[in-house]
C-alpha cells in the first residue's frame, strides 16, 4: 500500500503525463488488461482514460483495473485513472 505522501509524489510526477490507454463502451477486457500490464512493467506509472460513451461506474473501472494488474490506484479525476506498480526490471521511480 501507498502512503499518502507517496501518492502525492506519484500525481505529481503522472501529471504532465498523457493518457496511453483508452476504456469505450465495450469496458474492460483481458487483452486491455494484459496490455496495461505491460505498459506498468515499462513505464511503473500510467494514465488511462475512461471516454464518455462508458456508462460503467469509473470508480469500478478503476478498482477492478488496479486490482487485475495488481497495481496501486494513485488517483481517479473524472474521466482518469492514474495507476503506479513498481517495475520488475525497469525501476525508475523513487518513491519518497
Amino acid at each position: 500500500m501507498l502512503t499518502g505522501k507517496q501518492k502525492r509524489y506519484l500525481r505529481k510526477e503522472a501529471h504532465h503525463l498523457d493518457p496511453i490507454f483508452q476504456i469505450g463502451k465495450g469496458g474492460l477486457n483481458e487483452n486491455m488488461i494484459g496490455q496495461v500490464k505491460e505498459a506498468l512493467e515499462k513505464r511503473e506509472l500510467i494514465k488511462v482514460h475512461i471516454l464518455q460513451n462508458n456508462m460503467d461506474d469509473h470508480k469500478e473501472i478503476a478498482a477492478t483495473l488496479a486490482k487485475q494488474t495488481n497495481g496501486e490506484l494513485v488517483q481517479l479525476i473524472g474521466n482518469i485513472i492514474v495507476i503506479y506498480k513498481e517495475s520488475n526490471e525497469n525501476k525508475k521511480i523513487e518513491l519518497p
